[in-house]
């Protein structure tokens, strides 16, 4: 996962309406119900089919902490995907996406005109269409790089070109560092 996977994944969370299970046994239970069998979960989080019945059963209740994260995490997956489904299309409709962030952008502009990188602090929302596309090319298991891609020409529409009234000859904004990056909607 890049950096955009992980602030789409932090902006769903936003979102639930219950918690998810805490506990390492109602966590397993939970995917074993979504996944069908011990042996599927197993190989979700890369443990053996017994340690997964032990974990279902109550009789080891403190896996190490990076198969504790892989539980929290594929609990997190598939946590609520209605809430999720309903928030992603609302967004893509109708409200758009904040973007929040402090990277590195360089620029491909005219001659005569600065197109050094530089770090750059933005809190931008972007227009459904970006949305949209975002989502879709999440949904559709795209690269960092394309989904940097994405939010980058939204971010020269929509900032830097304050949506056609100023740096007409901006044609390219690229993302090269991102030191934080989060998304709202």
């Amino acid at each position: 996962m890049g950096d955009i996977d992980d602030a789409l994944e932090r902006a769903d969370r936003e979102h639930f309406t219950k918690e998810p299970p805490k506990s390492v046994q109602a966590r397993v239970n939970f995917l074993i119900k979504h996944l069908g069998t011990a042996k599927a979960v197993a190989q979700e989080i890369g443990v053996t089919p017994d340690s997964v019945n032990r974990y279902r059963r109550g009789a080891r209740k403190h896996p190490p902490k990076d198969i504790a994260a892989r539980i929290e995490a594929a609990v997190h997956a598939r946590w609520q995907p209605q809430v999720r489904k309903r928030r992603r299309h609302q967004a893509a409709t109708t409200t758009g996406i904040t973007i929040e962030t402090r990277a590195r952008f360089g620029y491909t502009a005219p001659i005569g005109t600065t197109d050094d990188g530089r770090f750059r602090r933005l809190t931008v929302h972007l227009p459904p269409t970006y949305a949209r596309r975002l989502f879709d090319a999440d949904t559709q298991g795209a690269s960092d790089h394309q989904m940097r891609h994405i939010i980058a020409e939204g971010l020269r529409e929509t900032y830097f070109q304050d949506n056609g009234t100023r740096a007409p000859g901006l044609s390219e904004v690229e993302i090269n560092d991102i030191d934080y990056i989060d998304l709202e909607f």
